[in-house]
């Protein structure tokens, strides 16, 4: 039965990254916006969940060095654990993150099959990049890399905790590793706020009761489709509520580029770990 069960896991796997060399663009040109506001401001030792292919990478602070080359800034960014459970998904994220000038490195604890796969340093002061495959869901089996890389200043998510299994347990977690005053930056996509909510800065008189009860029709479905999503979650006011914050800051937008993002209006802010 483990043995089937890991190979559906993988197939799912591999699917969803087929699914995502298509779909990755069209999510991009969705966010990039939001992206481009809230990236600079992430700093420090930064811990990402989910970081998928990571194409987002490009927004961190970069500077210019000597051979004309854009790369990461490591003044502003000293090192970078991306905790991804699709090991589909390595490559390009291998590949992005060496393009942003990062150093990058496996965890062989928990990822044995990556071999000598990490970058050659080319420079002095690369930032280490380490690519670790795990969640957050189970405070009892968080890879020992990322435990070890703690605390962290910034701990990212990115349409992540729309796929976790536990989204409380998950960032009960992320609270946990924050150094006292660290940031969780997130943008997730979330339910249709309701009607007259105040934190919704972009309407675009979408019929938010309408969609949202669609988002709930379509849950079950679309979280076998889409590896995990669930697109009902209301991720911003889950944040919010969990204890351990000085501060929770957040809006909701309603795109309206496509069909698609009817079902998917976004939740982004940045939650201040409490200093006591």
């Amino acid at each position: 039965y483990s043995s089937v069960s890991n190979g559906l896991s993988l197939t799912a796997d591999w699917l969803f990254k087929t699914l995502w060399l298509v779909e990755s663009d069209r999510n991009n040109a969705k966010v990039d916006t939001y992206r481009k506001a809230l990236w600079p401001e992430i700093s420090g030792n930064v811990l990402e969940l989910g970081p998928g292919f990571a194409e987002s990478l490009r927004f961190l602070t970069h500077v210019t060095i000597s051979d004309g080359s854009h790369v990461v800034d490591s003044n502003t960014i000293t090192s970078y654990t991306a905790l991804e459970p699709n090991v589909f998904l390595y490559d390009q994220l291998h590949k992005n993150a060496e393009t942003n000038g990062f150093c990058v490195e496996y965890d062989h604890k928990s990822y044995p099959n990556c071999k000598e796969l990490g970058t050659i340093p080319t420079r002095d002061n690369m930032v280490p990049f380490n690519i670790v495959r795990g969640t957050l869901d189970d405070p009892d089996n968080i890879p020992q890399c990322v435990l070890d890389n703690a605390p962290y200043d910034t701990v990212l998510t990115s349409f992540s905790l729309c796929t976790v299994k536990d989204p409380e347990a998950t960032i009960k977690n992320i609270i946990r590793l924050l150094k006292p005053g660290g940031a969780h930056v997130f943008i997730e996509h979330v339910r249709q706020p309701p009607p007259g909510d105040k934190r919704v800065t972009e309407d675009n008189n979408v019929n938010a009761v309408l969609w949202g009860k669609i988002q709930d029709w379509i849950t079950p479905l679309w979280s076998i489709i889409g590896h995990g999503c669930h697109v009902n979650r209301e991720t911003g006011e889950t944040i919010a509520k969990m204890e351990g914050w000085k501060s929770v800051e957040y809006k909701n937008v309603r795109p309206v580029i496509d069909l698609q993002s009817r079902i998917m209006p976004l939740s982004i802010g940045k939650a201040i770990k409490a200093t006591e």
